[in-house]
């Protein structure tokens, strides 16, 4: 293995209560447990290995405190879609479904696909290692409460509960904004993935929509389209019935999706038909490709929202 880990790539299955590793191209194996203590000497150990690249798969949650604790050790890590995993090991032929094999395939992935990850801004890399230390913190208090209820009488068991309830609450609040943080940085690449998988969506477009709509996924199809800028706005008044028009809004978010709208209503099996249905209703072209692209944005808002790849046939 070169000593200084440029040619090595680390892949991880994740379980709820173990992790199986495996290296690339050494063919070293191991399993570790999904513990506090465990997953600690695990980063220790990348992070001896310097590795080009952790990859690991969107499973669901049981990732995120591992993903947290790598990114915040600056170890290079992204979590990639799990059919993409699936479809490369189809390719290779490996039908065969074990923890430790589908980690070695995960590995094979990361290597062949050329995954790069993006290193996180120094301030968004140190606030993710003081929550995932505060998370550690808040097991280990949990721990110790549980620890001395056994032990405890029955009149002070109910003042220790309500302390558990509490810590317990905490530690779902600090998974759910690790989870949010770490699905809007530059290591969850299913976003990226998810995007990618639409005709017409290029490398540009998706960089745009990451880093400058972070909001897609999580709003509805019509606050997304306003925000954006792509929903017709009454211009009303009294009596008066004005055209509706599109204004405001990101428009570097608009100028990004122009081009995928052009290629999409000319290759796009679903776009296509409603740019088509949209003119021969009477529509100036105009008019039709801003429909297709607030269409175009409100797919990508629920592939984003549901986590689901491009399916013309649920579009």
């Amino acid at each position: 293995m070169p000593a200084d880990g440029k040619d090595v790539f680390v892949g991880i299955d994740v379980s709820k209560d173990w992790v199986d590793v495996a290296v690339r191209p050494t063919g070293a194996a191991w399993r570790s447990l999904q513990d506090e203590e465990s997953l600690s000497a695990l980063v220790g150990r990348l992070q001896e290995l310097r590795p080009r690249l952790v990859v690991l798969e969107a499973t669901g949650g049981y990732e995120v405190p591992l993903v947290a604790a790598l990114g915040a050790a600056n170890i290079p890590v992204a979590v990639v879609n799990p059919r993409q995993v699936r479809d490369f090991a189809r390719s290779l032929g490996k039908l065969a479904k074990t923890d430790r094999l589908d980690a070695a395939v995960i590995a094979h992935f990361g290597q062949a696909s050329g995954a790069v990850a993006q290193p996180l801004a120094t301030a968004e890399a140190r606030e993710l290692a003081a929550l995932v230390a505060r998370r550690r913190q808040v097991i280990q208090m949990k721990t110790a409460e549980q620890q001395r209820r056994e032990k405890a009488l029955p009149v002070v068991q109910q003042r220790i509960d309500r302390v558990i309830a509490v810590l317990a609450q905490e530690l779902q609040d600090l998974d759910q904004d690790l989870t949010h943080r770490l699905r809007q940085s530059p290591l969850w690449r299913e976003r990226e993935d998810l995007l990618r998988s639409i005709p017409g969506i290029g490398p540009a477009a998706t960089v745009t929509l990451l880093a400058d709509l972070p909001e897609l996924g999580s709003l509805t199809r019509k606050q997304i389209a306003a925000l954006v800028g792509v929903a017709p706005l009454s211009r009303d008044s009294g009596r008066l019935r004005g055209q509706r028009t599109c204004w405001g809004g990101r428009a570097n978010v608009r100028t990004a999706l122009y081009m995928p709208t052009l290629v999409a209503v000319r290759h796009n099996p679903v776009l296509h038909a409603f740019y088509q249905r949209l003119l021969g209703a009477g529509k100036p072209k105009k008019v039709a490709l801003t429909a297709c692209m607030r269409k175009l944005l409100t797919i990508l808002n629920a592939m984003l929202k549901h986590h689901t790849a491009w399916e013309p046939n649920h579009a």
